[in-house]
Formats: structure tokens, C-alpha cells, sequence
């Protein structure tokens, strides 16, 4: 029932491919594993997609994929990186406790708004996180993506660099 409430709340087409491709690896499982994700059943809308891998014992991520409008986003691939390494530290703080909480509790995420404010551009999209897992029932890593459109920049009204409060928040429990 709340994959079904959270699919029904995503709006753009790349985020629901995402999401479906989720619900069909996962299978009788609670989660899919980061392997069953079939990057060929996302197509042409991989470049929104991003992961990260999760070390409960050090309670940290680690980048392990990222599109091209993700890399394109920040100037940079998250691949391979510590998250720690790889936000700001302001921006840190709001996005590690929304990972983790997806790939501990587990549950859904899905956000609508001001998705990034990097490089001088505000964007504005839908961001989805769905949690990974190896056995298919501990969480381990985080599969999501991020679908956005550049604003145009005007400075009396929307400052330049970082505003992540805009960002409308919602979290979905994983239905076992």
C-alpha cells in the first residue's frame, strides 16, 4: 500500500521509469539489491539517477552512481566519493539524515521544489530516494533520482548559493 502511495505521488516520467524498475526487482522481496537494478529498464532516463552505499558500522555513504545531469549539476561525480567529502557541510546536514533515514528505517522519499542551488543556477524538480539492500531485507544503500529544470537567476528575488528550504519533504514507510 505505500509504494503504491508513494508511486502515485511522483510527477515526472523519469522518476516513475525509476521507480517501477525499483518495484520490479524488488519482487517478493522487502528490497532489491543495488544488482538487480536493470539499468537497460531506466533507458535514456539513467542520467537523472544517482546512488550511494551505506556502512551501517561507520554510518556513512559512499558515492556509487551518477548520472550525467547529476554530475552536470554539481560540477562533479559523486562516484566513489564520501558524502562527507562530497556536499558542503551546511547542505551535509540536511541530506545525510534524509539518506539515512531511507536506508535504515526503511522508507520512501520524495521531494518537490528547490532540488539543488549549485554553480550559480537554482533548480527546480522532484527528487525520489528508495533503499537498497543485499539480503532483501537490511538496508544497505539507496537508489534515487533526481529530475530538475533550471530557474532563471534573479537576484532581488532568490539569493545566489545554496536554499534547500523550499524543498517540500515527504517520507512513505516501506510496506513489507
Amino acid at each position: 500500500m505505500s509504494f503504491e502511495t508513494f508511486f502515485d505521488s511522483i510527477l515526472s516520467e523519469p522518476l516513475r521509469v525509476l521507480a517501477r524498475q525499483w518495484a520490479a526487482a524488488r519482487g517478493n522481496r522487502r528490497m532489491p539489491a543495488f544488482r538487480d537494478i536493470d539499468p537497460v529498464g531506466i533507458g535514456r532516463h539513467l542520467r537523472y539517477v544517482w546512488a550511494w552505499k551505506y556502512d551501517r558500522d561507520a554510518d556513512s555513504f559512499l558515492g556509487r552512481l551518477a548520472g550525467e545531469e547529476i554530475d552536470r549539476a554539481f560540477g562533479k561525480s559523486l562516484r566513489g566519493m564520501q558524502m562527507t567529502e562530497f556536499y558542503a557541510s551546511d547542505v551535509y546536514d540536511l541530506v545525510f539524515p534524509r539518506h539515512r533515514r531511507v536506508v535504515t528505517e526503511p522508507s520512501f522519499f520524495h521531494g518537490t521544489g528547490m532540488v539543488f542551488a549549485q554553480m550559480g543556477y537554482t533548480m527546480a524538480g522532484e527528487r525520489i530516494s528508495l533503499p537498497l539492500s543485499e539480503d532483501g531485507s537490511t538496508g544497505d544503500g539507496i537508489i534515487g533520482g533526481t529530475f530538475y529544470s533550471a530557474l532563471p537567476q534573479q537576484h532581488e528575488e532568490r539569493p545566489l548559493g545554496p536554499d534547500f528550504t523550499p524543498e517540500h519533504a515527504a517520507f512513505f514507510p516501506l510496506d513489507d
